[in-house]
């Protein structure tokens, strides 16, 4: 069990320290008469502390080495 979440918290420390942020899109609808729809695509950022990836990366190579230690 040990093993696998420091597997994913590596993983997940790695992708966060190099991407930094993530981005997603969300559809609204502005206009709705009858027949006539128009909807507005709207982009949100959020981006990542390094912080948040590193600490996710030291957790995961901790709980590797605990593991193995067992």
């Amino acid at each position: 069990m040990n093993k696998t979440l420091g597997i994913v918290l590596v993983a997940v420390g790695l992708i966060g320290l190099a991407w930094g942020s993530f981005t997603y899109t969300t559809s609204e609808k502005v206009l709705d008469i009858g027949p006539i729809h128009a909807t507005r695509q709207q982009t949100h950022n959020i981006p990542l502390p390094p912080i948040a990836g590193a600490l996710a990366l030291i957790g995961g190579v901790v709980l590797l080495v605990a593991s193995r230690k067992q």
